[in-house]
């Protein structure tokens, strides 16, 4: 991370890691908190807040990462801090009526498909105006930017496009009135290409926890 920052002309402070722990044991993620990593994200709601109760004390940040169900918006809104991939008008709604004004705002990020892949959860680029204007006007919640999971590739010049576009989206955004200064981009195999394209936050698994089983 450091060092593609240096080549992207950035300080390294400038970009958080986030170490996605899902199916990680807690005692690892433990160990992970004592070395310094003190945000971790989950995909499983359950699994997420079984680790939330073990890990309790440590002062650990919570990330949801990837699709939400409505029936699962109550305790994600409850129990984390932030939420990396609203696609849907309905689930941010949900949210924002669950986390209520009594704490923090919820941070929020909205999902864009950036590489049209119709299997990948995701706003179209063209719909993400519409969707940014009505979640940043619900209380309860914080838009903070926008998160992209683009297809796999081995080709870097393609990787850096598609973080360059949702960079670029991020910026339009800017321009018509948000405030948004996040953007959610890169993992283990491309966090490179998306730190060279502005990404504020990476999300890495494998490279701190090693394959999953």
């Amino acid at each position: 991370m450091a060092a593609a920052a240096e080549s992207a002309g950035r300080p390294a402070g400038s970009i958080r890691l986030l170490a996605v722990s899902k199916t990680v044991e807690p005692v690892r993620l433990r160990e992970a908190a004592t070395a310094g990593q003190l945000a971790f994200g989950e995909n499983y709601v359950q699994e997420g807040l079984a680790k939330i109760g073990a890990l309790a004390g440590l002062g650990l940040e919570w990330h949801f990462i990837g699709p939400l169900q409505s029936n699962k918006t109550r305790p994600v809104a409850a129990h984390f801090a932030w939420v990396h991939g609203i696609d849907r008008l309905r689930i941010a709604e949900r949210l924002a009526e669950a986390r209520g004004t009594v704490q923090p705002p919820l941070q929020v990020c909205i999902q864009v498909n950036v590489s049209g892949e119709a299997s990948k959860n995701g706003v179209g680029p063209g719909e993400t105006a519409a969707l940014a204007h009505a979640v940043a006007a619900l209380p309860g919640l914080r838009l903070r930017g926008l998160m992209a999971i683009p297809e796999p590739t081995e080709d870097m010049a393609l990787a850096r496009r598609r973080f360059a576009a949702l960079r670029e989206l991020r910026d339009a955004l800017n321009r018509g009135g948000l405030a948004l200064d996040t953007l959610s981009m890169g993992m283990s195999h491309d966090l490179e290409a998306a730190i060279l394209e502005g990404a504020t936050i990476v999300r890495v698994g494998t490279a701190i926890f090693g394959e999953r089983q």
